[in-house]
């Protein structure tokens, strides 16, 4: 994915938009009553508590990762189908907020050419503002997909009524499965269904926050 000055500038990104994503898991789920993420020393934005060696590789590599789950026990909540809802919300929610900065910094930077370029490393903080735009964002929508174990499953599973358990039990059957396919099938042949499926949302909401 690039050079050494790319890879460089990507790291810090990755780690903290990884980091913020799942730090909104657990905080959320603490306020809705649930002391697991907190009991794991998950209520951190340090990104070791967070990492997942081989989702953190995928990033590099396919341009699609994952973090480390954050532990939640629905057991905990008053009504476990809505709060599990939010719980999943909040991670790709935290990723749209990361991405509305990045582009708010990106419109800040062309009306002010001449200042940005005055700043000590500019071409480096702007190439990152501009990783940071675009990994949160393909790290929202991405989350978002009703494929489990990503977000948008739980996301799905709180909105469909509770006679299509089943449909959701064999989404959770199946769905790691299917994933896990179609990265490797994006690795082999070139062609990520996964971004024709992400990409065209990624880059409305980047034109949308940053400007054309």
């Amino acid at each position: 994915m690039g050079d050494l000055n790319d890879i460089i500038i990507l790291i810090p990104v990755i780690l903290f938009a990884l980091s913020v994503h799942e730090f909104s898991h657990g905080i959320v789920a603490y306020r809705l009553g649930d002391p697991t993420a907190y009991q794991a020393g998950r209520l951190t934005l340090n990104p070791l508590s967070h990492l997942d060696p081989v989702g953190t590789l995928m990033l590099f590599v396919a341009g699609i990762g994952w973090a480390k789950p954050v532990p939640v026990d629905p057991r905990y909540f008053q009504n476990p189908r809505r709060d599990m809802l939010w719980v999943a919300l909040a991670g790709p929610g935290s990723n749209m907020v990361l991405a509305l900065l990045s582009g708010l910094i990106i419109r800040a930077m062309k009306a002010n050419v001449e200042m940005t370029l005055s700043l000590p490393f500019s071409s480096q903080l702007v190439a990152m503002v501009y990783r940071s735009l675009q990994i949160n964002l393909a790290l929202a929508v991405f989350n978002l997909l009703p494929i489990p174990p990503l977000d948008g499953s739980k996301i799905l599973g709180g909105l469909l009524p509770p006679e299509y358990d089943h449909f959701l039990y064999n989404l959770e059957r199946y769905g790691p499965g299917v994933l896990f396919g179609l990265v490797m099938f994006g690795m082999l042949t070139g062609v990520s269904i996964l971004w024709l499926l992400i990409g065209p949302f990624v880059r409305f909401f980047a034109a949308v926050f940053a400007g054309a």
